[in-house]
């Protein structure tokens, strides 16, 4: 647990710093990278973590993935729920083609979870003592990775932004979603821990 606690002191240095000019994007965007065997302690700390943010005079607005999924999937039309019942009943261990759907109810362009969350960046954004503390990350697993939510939002997050990502950095860049994807180095954020 103490390397969770020396990985959350210094991203809480490094947001309050601010970032700097070297790095490949001007955008406030910071992970927070821990084993994914530890997914369970981290969720254990978070109360802890936003009351020592709350403290250092920043007002979180926590961001969690797995509600915005279960938001997202909830909102589906009727229609479309009808045919995955249906297709579900004729081949119910057909896992790939579920979690197709699903992940293209969760990249349909204009209703999708990147469109849910630069509203999210939007409303907050208002708030000049703001934090957003994006949180179950895991819940992308099988159907997306950050990275490319990230990318499409490009020039959008004005507010400092903690991602709490559980994987292995493999370089400077470079993440390992869940410790098992393929290295992906498209972030343009500043990584703490892994």
């Amino acid at each position: 647990m103490s390397l969770l606690k020396t990985n959350f002191d210094e991203l809480i240095s490094k947001v309050k710093q601010g970032r700097e000019f070297t790095h490949a994007s001007f955008e406030p965007i910071y992970y927070l990278i821990f084993p994914p065997t530890e997914i369970v302690a981290v969720k254990r700390q978070k109360k802890a973590w936003l009351s020592r943010l709350k403290s250092e005079g920043w007002n979180v607005h926590e961001f969690s993935i797995a509600e915005q999924i279960e938001l997202l999937l909830s909102n589906v039309s009727p229609v479309i729920k009808k045919l995955w019942d249906v297709s579900d009943k004729k081949d119910p261990l057909n896992f790939e083609k579920i979690n197709e759907s699903i992940t293209n109810t969760l990249i349909k362009e204009g209703a999708g979870l990147k469109e849910a969350f630069a509203d999210y960046l939007l409303k907050v954004e208002q708030d000049k003592n703001a934090l957003i503390l994006v949180t179950d990350l895991e819940a992308l697993h099988p159907y997306l990775r950050i990275g490319a939510i990230e990318a499409g939002l490009q020039g959008k997050f004005n507010v400092p932004t903690v991602f709490l990502y559980p994987g292995i950095r493999t370089g400077k860049t470079r993440l390992k979603f869940l410790g098992f994807y393929p290295e992906d180095g498209n972030y343009r954020s500043l990584h703490v821990g892994g």
